[in-house]
């Protein structure tokens, strides 16, 4: 936008004494509120003390001549042009405070940040003057009609929302009925906001139109609002460079194949790219836990990251400490877990890590992590292998369910609060997204026709038009909704599905696929997003899972006896790590307060540690340990309901 000669004239006058504070640049004072509020930033018209007219005698001694250059781009070798570069370059010395270089960056580009007119509705907006906001929306160059009108409506309705918080619901109900309707309102919203009239009290009207009143940042969010229909080439939205250089930042970040730095973004330079070196990702084993007496299946951190719990094949698990934080040779066994008759297939901590729930085969004891107590054994109510157990969220209980396609819902002391029946699947694992709000599954179509049982009717959970049962052979991924019990979304996969875990967005599914291969699905729209090759996977049961900053890496374990590490976005293979010294390596568990330590477990017995390379690191230590013999605490089921 080139300045016209009236507005250079204006921008180099002589100016009074200011005093100038940073802000976000929105204008200019000298409107008077109506109401008092101005709930949004505002600072000096610019000016640089010059005295009128390009070239006329200035107040430093010196003129601001205006610049001509070749080009509309900022360089020969750019697409970046020129004009817009410049308005943001002043849009964002004004928000940190230079005004009077911004104007003379003006003055010598020829370019104004905007015109008066949007300066001046910006203005308007901010300090509640509706009538003059409104006679300037025109002047805004919105050719679209309908946008126009909307952009209208949004004035409109923050202009009755204050009139009924100030108690005027006189002139709340005129600006309803003569300046809202006949604006073609869609009629529930019209009805929603006509009840509001019916607030007592103004904390009520807040409360229920979700709005902060005129004191707080409504104004501000009805700018915002307002970008979408006015031409951003006319009026600038706010913070713009420093909103394009952080989305530059969160791309490299992205891109950044090894980032496992904390989100802080001042670790960030604007001098250089970003990116991370591959000494970030844990690919140090430092510690070898040699205890178990067969295959190792299971393993899962307490949610303080301080305990480790594991099992397999030799029907116990066992609990270790975490050292304090100084590398290698810190761990050391709590106690073993031995009074079960079948090999450990799930473990579950409570989110006080205070309980721990284990399942073998059909069966589910409740521990007390510290003491070795069995506290209850559960009637399960399963009938065949447990596959997984998973707390809610919310700490009110545990999630169980099975290759006998049962979801079982168990309040924290153990006893049943909902048996869902049975799902679609037998179902070989599950995962929560982390709001509790969501349940994925994956597992084996029932193939089998249903036999009421007494003649009653079987009852089967998430049976909707998403869900097709009786497919032979088949193996699906599906989505539960925790409250209806309903199937949101099902999907038919080829090939066994041994495990899933859900990203910390809880918008991801990572899903272990036999043969060799994990699958990366959006549970919202049932999009592939990703697949991650190289692993092996054929007979067994293999656990991975997402791990790092911001679940950054995929990892896994693989029939080859190796650890595999993609970059989740990416899919590019990262790390191939030793993991097991025979068979395979079983799970992988990511330690949830240290995001440069992992956990993996494998067929020769042993759980490996692994973390970041440091140069204090010592060879990796091998903790073999025979229960009672060397101090454990051996759990018999002492305290056994």
């Amino acid at each position: 936008m080139r300045l016209t000669q009236s507005n250079r004239d204006s921008i180099l006058s002589t100016a009074p004494d200011l005093t100038v504070e940073a802000g976000p640049s929105n204008g200019y004072d000298g409107v008077a509120s109506t109401n008092g509020h101005t709930n949004g930033h505002s600072y000096p018209a610019a000016t640089n003390g010059y005295s009128s007219g390009v070239g006329g005698g200035a107040k430093h001694g010196k003129g601001v001549a205006r610049v001509h250059l070749p080009g509309s781009t900022i360089s020969d070798d750019s697409s970046i042009d020129r004009e817009e570069f410049v308005r943001l370059v002043i849009q964002s010395l004004k928000d940190v405070g230079y005004i009077e270089s911004a104007a003379t960056l003006e003055a010598e580009s020829g370019y104004s940040m905007e015109t008066p007119e949007v300066t001046l509705f910006r203005q308007h907006i901010l300090d509640g003057i509706w009538a003059k906001a409104e006679a300037t929306l025109p002047q805004l160059c919105i050719d679209d009609p309908e946008a126009l009108l909307d952009a209208t409506f949004l004035i409109n309705e923050q202009k009755y929302l204050e009139l009924l918080e100030a108690g005027k619901t006189t002139d709340a109900l005129h600006v309803l009925r003569n300046e809202l309707t006949p604006l073609n309102v869609d009629p529930d919203h019209l009805h929603t906001l006509s009840s509001l009239i019916m607030c007592s009290e103004p904390e009520d009207l807040r409360r229920r139109a979700g709005w902060d009143g005129a004191a707080g940042s409504s104004r501000q969010r009805l700018l915002d609002a307002l970008h979408n229909y006015i031409p951003s080439s006319t009026m600038i939205p706010q913070q713009r460079l420093p909103t394009l250089l952080q989305q530059a930042l969160e791309h490299q970040r992205h891109e950044c194949l090894y980032h496992n730095l904390p989100p802080d973004m001042t670790n960030f330079s604007l001098y250089s790219d970003h990116v991370c070196a591959q000494t970030e990702f844990p690919s140090v084993m430092t510690t070898i836990l040699d205890a178990h007496k067969d295959e190792v299946w299971v393993a899962v951190w307490s949610h303080d990251g301080r305990y480790l719990a594991t099992g397999g094949k030799d029907k116990s698990v066992i609990v270790w400490r975490v050292g304090d934080g100084t590398p290698s040779g810190d761990w050391s066994p709590q106690l073993v877990l031995s009074d079960h008759k079948y090999p450990i297939s799930s473990i579950a901590w409570s989110l006080d890590d205070a309980v721990l729930f284990v399942a073998s085969d059909h069966e589910i004891k409740v521990w007390n992590p510290k003491t070795g107590i069995c506290i209850r054994t559960l009637d399960s109510g399963h009938e065949d292998t447990v596959s997984s157990l998973l707390w809610l969220p919310d700490g009110s209980g545990v999630i169980s369910s099975g290759l006998d396609r049962k979801i079982i819902h168990w309040n924290a002391d153990g006893t049943v609060k909902e048996d869902w029946g049975l799902s679609p699947i037998r179902i070989t694992h599950m995962a929560l997204t982390p709001d509790g709000t969501r349940l994925v599954a994956v597992g084996i179509e029932h193939a089998a026709p249903e036999v009421p049982r007494a003649g009653q009717p079987i009852k089967v959970v998430g049976m909707n038009p998403l869900v097709t049962l009786g497919s032979k052979g088949g193996n699906r991924m599906m989505v539960f909704d925790i409250t209806s019990k309903q199937a949101l979304l099902s999907i038919r996969l080829e090939g066994e599905l041994t495990s899933v875990d859900v990203s910390h967005t809880g918008q991801y599914a990572l899903i272990n696929h036999a043969p060799d291969v994990l699958y990366l699905y959006d549970i919202y729209t049932g999009r592939l997003s990703s697949k991650y090759v190289g692993q092996r996977q054929d007979e067994h049961v293999i656990r991975s899972c997402f791990g790092g900053i911001n679940g950054t890496f995929v990892v896994s374990g693989s029939e080859d006896g190796n650890v595999y590490a993609w970059h989740r976005d990416t899919g590019t293979l990262l790390e191939v790590l030793p993991g097991s010294s025979e068979g395979s390596v079983n799970a992988i568990s990511w330690n949830p307060r240290n995001e440069r330590m992992f956990a993996s477990c494998a067929d020769d017995r042993t759980v490996r540690i692994w973390e970041a390379p440091h140069s204090t690191h010592p060879e990796p230590r091998i903790h073999r340990v025979d229960g009672i013999e060397n101090g454990m605490t051996n759990g018999k089921g002492k305290g056994k309901l």
